[in-house]
């Protein structure tokens, strides 16, 4: 099948991309490798990727509309797994107007010619930061979605939103997965594992916010990776599905299983909540389960295991 990859270059999308290649599929990315993080760590992403197969590589912008046309032109895409955002709660509060040119205007661009091109699946990458503060937990889909507290969740909200409108007025089959705080191999440097990992390593203060309570619901790319695949494969016409690992693990959790494997004692650099976070994550993911057959493999102290694996090869040879 001809498949199309928004931000295939990054974290999330370099490990569907591999996946796909190994099963055979024709595979396109476009990716506008941008500075959000060094533009370097994606480019070895995608000589990652090469080596698991051909990949036709589009650089551009989901921003313009000319960019997004000729992609499709020319790699004819029957399903796109939309990946390419502008991520992250803090960074959005610096610049919410380009996180709402990228995930909004980049998303409806992409719709529109999945519209004109007559595209058979359309499935978008979500985030647990939609619900917000909560007011129950675990999150189900069913929650309503009314209380955002960054404009990236406001801006993943409106995503999904859109996505329902094109698939009810133009039938096209949409899937949004709202993924629960992934890590692993190839994580962004800027997220707490990866950060947590390197500051812990070298010695270094980490950024310790609040007293420590605070939960998220760590999922490993792997387990990502197979949600993905099921909602790839599950017919309907409009869905919207969890994919975490339904354990919240706490702050100090977190930094006390990043020392035990590390062998290193963490130094806290302790501050404030930040405005935009929320007190915990945790995913329902029991629609995922019966609809799909999703049901998350990797226990957090074996994906940190992992993860720490992965973070101590040289750099040239993380793959």
């Amino acid at each position: 099948m001809r498949i199309l990859i928004t931000g295939g270059a990054g974290f999330i999308g370099s490990h569907l991309s591999e996946r796909l290649l190994r099963e055979g599929h024709e595979l396109a990315i476009l990716d506008d490798l941008n500075d959000f993080y060094s533009p370097d760590v994606k480019r070895a992403n995608l000589e990652a990727v090469k080596a698991a197969g051909p990949v036709d590589f589009h650089y551009g912008d989901i921003r313009d509309a000319e960019t997004v046309e000729k992609v499709f032109s020319a790699a004819r895409p029957e399903v796109v797994f939309h990946l390419a955002a502008r991520a992250g709660v803090r960074p959005s509060l610096e610049q919410p107007v380009l996180y709402e040119e990228t995930n909004v205007r980049g998303t409806m661009l992409l719709l529109e010619a999945a519209r004109r091109h007559g595209l058979r699946k359309f499935l978008f990458a979500s985030s647990s930061s939609i619900y917000g503060i909560a007011n129950q937990v675990p999150f189900s889909e069913e929650d309503h979605l009314n209380l955002p507290v960054s404009p990236y969740a406001a801006t993943k909200i409106a995503g999904e939103k859109i996505c329902f409108t094109w698939s009810h007025l133009y039938n096209i089959p949409a899937i949004c997965l709202r993924f629960f705080t992934v890590y692993g191999a190839r994580q962004r440097p800027d997220l707490a594992i990866h950060k947590f990992t390197r500051l812990i390593d070298a010695g270094k203060p980490i950024p310790f916010f609040g007293d420590g309570s605070a939960g998220r619901d760590y999922t490993f790319i792997d387990d990502i990776i197979e949600g993905l695949m099921a909602a790839f494969r599950y017919e309907c016409r409009y869905e919207v599905f969890n994919l975490g690992n339904s354990h919240p693990v706490l702050l100090r959790d977190l930094v006390a299983e990043l020392e035990s494997v590390l062998g290193k004692r963490a130094i806290l650099d302790r501050q404030p909540d930040q405005p935009g976070d929320v007190p915990i994550t945790y995913a329902d993911t029991s629609k995922a389960a019966r609809l799909m057959g999703f049901r998350p493999q990797t226990p957090f102290p074996e994906g940190i295991r992992k993860f720490v694996e992965w973070y101590r090869q040289p750099v040239a040879a993380r793959r």
